[in-house]
């Protein structure tokens, strides 16, 4: 079954998740901003990402200016760092098959999901 890690109030997200509901595939949502992914959920979705943490980071966000962008942190500290502040996390992820994807590119997400 497909997931996404979906936020509302986001047009990208809303966007993808139109087109997998479109898709005719079950899937879940997962609303990463109230069910907040445990560290060890994280770390996973990382490596099905095939990212390192800090590329999954939206970096541009207030949380991340203020708090984490002047300092060194290790891999572990910016995971710990998205799970206490999830609007961290870019958005949205689609997963399916053990693999993930960014789905901010509807073509991507359409040749993931295929």
């Amino acid at each position: 079954m497909i997931q996404i890690y979906h936020n509302p109030r986001c047009g990208k997200s809303r966007n993808c998740l139109a087109f997998i509901d479109q898709s005719n595939q079950e899937y879940e949502i997962i609303a990463y901003l109230t069910e907040t992914p445990s560290f060890d959920e994280l770390k996973t979705l990382l490596q099905k990402l095939n990212l390192q943490p800090i590329e999954l980071v939206r970096t541009k966000e207030k949380v991340w200016i203020e708090n984490f962008k002047a300092k060194t942190m290790s891999d572990d500290e910016v995971i710990k760092a998205m799970v206490e502040n999830p609007i961290l996390i870019e958005r949205p992820i689609v997963v399916k098959d053990g693999k993930a994807i960014i789905g901010r590119d509807l073509d991507r997400v359409a040749s993931f999901l295929d």
